[in-house]
């Protein structure tokens, strides 16, 4: 099956997608390196999620201490953790869009000789959903709270 792909305007080249075992297996290897990529994208965000609440919540509680001086910038700590919260959870949905068209193309009608009989969904949509609430939650939690 012979498909023409245009990456630039004018410039067409021809694609051609042989029902082979080798096409069916690099499919699947490109499906599961998507998989693999967005997975990894969530544990960044949830990493960076976490360490910007984890600084937000140390430094309050480190103002509460006898003894300690009084910061010079009382509220950086709190906009630093906003940011590594936005930042994470930006990184999560902009990832996810990304792993969005990339699974569209493989299932898209170029490579339905060599792609799966069945369409089957990966649980990584639902935990990058569920990472992005927790983001949005989290980002929202630190930003309405009164120090």
């Amino acid at each position: 099956m012979a498909t023409t792909v245009s990456t630039v305007p004018g410039v067409t080249h021809t694609l051609e997608v042989r029902p082979t075992s080798d096409s069916h297996f690099s499919w699947l290897r490109t499906r599961m390196s998507a998989d693999r990529t967005l997975m990894s994208w969530v544990r960044t965000g949830v990493s960076m999620i976490g360490f910007g609440f984890t600084i937000v919540q140390f430094f309050e509680r480190f103002q509460g201490f006898e003894n300690v001086k009084t910061a010079t910038y009382a509220g950086a700590p709190r906009y630093l953790g906003m940011m590594l919260i936005g930042a994470g959870t930006i990184g999560v949905l902009v990832s996810t869009w990304q792993y969005h068209l990339i699974v569209g193309e493989l299932w898209s009608d170029n490579y339905r000789v060599i792609a799966p009989a069945q369409r089957r969904f990966t649980p990584v949509y639902g935990l990058a959903a569920v990472t992005i609430l927790i983001g949005v939650f989290a980002f929202f939690a630190v930003a309405t709270r009164m120090t």
